[in-house]
């Protein structure tokens, strides 16, 4: 098969375009025929080496967390899906593999595309969505008529925030953001608009509930006087320093921080599936890629600027 791959860690030019081996699977996964995948932070701080410890040496290695596509061949245990069904979902092995031709899915982490959804937009769905819903309702427990603000709302996952949040029942959503993406922000269902260069939200006192910083530009010691007792910060990308300073600062208050990577979750996808297909939520697509290109891919993304999801299409 062909497939995007990397020999060492490093920068973006250490992706190759070339052929591999077509993975195997076991009797309980999938294996799709990619036709659209996506680029996540995590993609390229996985290639640059951040998270080594996780990801290992062994080499060569495959990009990409977000697959989907049809499915190609059934493992002798799978009774949920067919060849043919249209599918996506996250590789649970929690390194990539989603950028190539072919990928494995493991039936339990995998979902069918909702029928309103092309490939190229099943694609920006489930990392994003995923962290998003288990942010706000798993370790934000979410709340009915709760305030909540998402930092970084106008990004991958900011933009699945906002509209979740609404889903979820959230009684008053504040995105920040650029001054460029203020109106999407509003699109997808923000009460209010913060344009991060002249506003301040640490500065808000006692307003929020929830604090979903999905930029990760803020810390839960910056951001604790705007939440209201009992609010909870939450980070995906959580720096340690910052984590060790939360704890300490969270010992004699009623408020919390809490930081996670999302999991993957077949049932909750099917749950975001059933909002998709209802328009409920929508996913937000800022530029797509051949996978080919996907070294510029990786560079675009790294600038931080993209509105939504940057998605690759594989031919």
């Amino acid at each position: 098969m062909q497939a995007v791959y990397f020999k060492q860690y490093g920068p973006a030019d250490v992706l190759q375009y070339g052929e591999l081996p077509t993975p195997s699977i076991k009797a309980n996964q999938i294996l799709v025929r990619v036709r659209a995948s996506s680029v996540n932070p995590v993609d390229w701080k996985v290639r640059q080496g951040d998270l080594k410890l996780i990801t290992g040496l062994k080499f060569p290695k495959i990009p990409g967390r977000d697959v989907a596509g049809e499915v190609a061949i059934v493992g002798a245990n799978v009774v949920r899906f067919a060849p043919g069904d249209r599918v996506y979902g996250l590789p649970n092995d929690g390194v990539g593999g989603a950028n190539a031709e072919y990928a494995v899915l493991a039936e339990s982490v995998a979902a069918f595309i909702p029928e309103k959804l092309s490939f190229e937009e099943a694609a920006a769905v489930p990392l994003a969505a995923l962290t998003a819903l288990q942010a706000l309702r798993d370790h934000g427990q979410l709340l009915s008529g709760d305030r909540v603000l998402i930092n970084g709302a106008s990004g991958g996952v900011g933009c699945f925030a906002v509209q979740l949040a609404k889903a979820l029942g959230a009684g008053e959503i504040t995105g920040v953001c650029g001054p460029d993406n203020e109106e999407l922000v509003r699109s997808l269902g923000a009460d209010r608009v913060l344009n991060h260069q002249d506003n301040d939200f640490t500065k808000e006192l006692s307003r929020y509930d929830i604090v979903f910083d999905a930029a990760g530009k803020s810390s839960f010691v910056a951001s604790k006087e705007a939440l209201r007792r009992n609010g909870r910060y939450i980070t995906t990308t959580p720096d340690p320093t910052a984590i060790l300073a939360g704890t300490a600062a969270a010992v004699f208050s009623t408020k919390t921080q809490h930081a996670f990577m999302a999991k993957e979750s077949g049932s909750d996808l099917a749950l975001i599936s059933a909002w998709l297909q209802a328009g409920t939520i929508r996913p937000v697509i800022d530029k797509t890629f051949p996978l080919q290109e996907l070294a510029e891919a990786h560079r675009y993304n790294e600038q931080g600027h993209a509105a939504g999801k940057t998605v690759l299409t594989v031919q």
